[in-house]
């Protein structure tokens, strides 16, 4: 498998019009997000790595190198550019199954130790905000039949 170079994340930076496949966009910013998330209590846990790459095959039916996951948490693009900007800018791509489905994959990373850190707390805030979900969404609630 081929490591993610988040070509789309950076080209969403470069051409506003770009028509990029919201499917690889997808793959980017799960890869991005939940990497990160392995870090975000500087305790990289083996079972959140493991999580991660479960939820990466279940998700997006690749295997992710446990090498590849661990590159992208240090990945050089984000000391450029901040998070929540690049995830601000993916949004307006992102549809909102997949805004969601984002939020649910990063809090079964953060469960997968058993134990929440506030520094977790603290970037799944970041996150949310940045993909701007609102409370409903991250409960999980949608209008409609249940």
């Amino acid at each position: 498998m081929n490591p993610v170079n988040f070509d789309l994340l950076k080209g969403l930076f470069n051409s506003a019009d770009s028509d990029n496949s919201s499917r690889q966009l997808l793959k980017e910013i799960l890869v991005l997000v939940l990497a990160r998330a392995t870090r975000a209590d500087t305790n990289i846990e083996n079972d959140e790595l493991e999580t991660v790459q479960s939820i990466l095959a279940n998700v997006l039916g690749e295997t992710i190198s446990v090498a590849d996951i661990k590159l992208a948490a240090t990945s050089e693009m984000f000391e450029r550019r901040s998070l929540d900007r690049s995830l601000t800018k993916a949004t307006r791509k992102l549809s909102d199954e997949d805004r969601i489905l984002i939020l649910q994959c990063l809090a079964q990373v953060f469960r997968a130790d058993n134990h929440i850190r506030e520094l977790e707390l603290d970037y799944f805030d970041r996150v949310a905000n940045a993909l701007k979900a609102t409370p409903s969404e991250i409960a999980g609630l949608r209008a409609g039949p249940i």
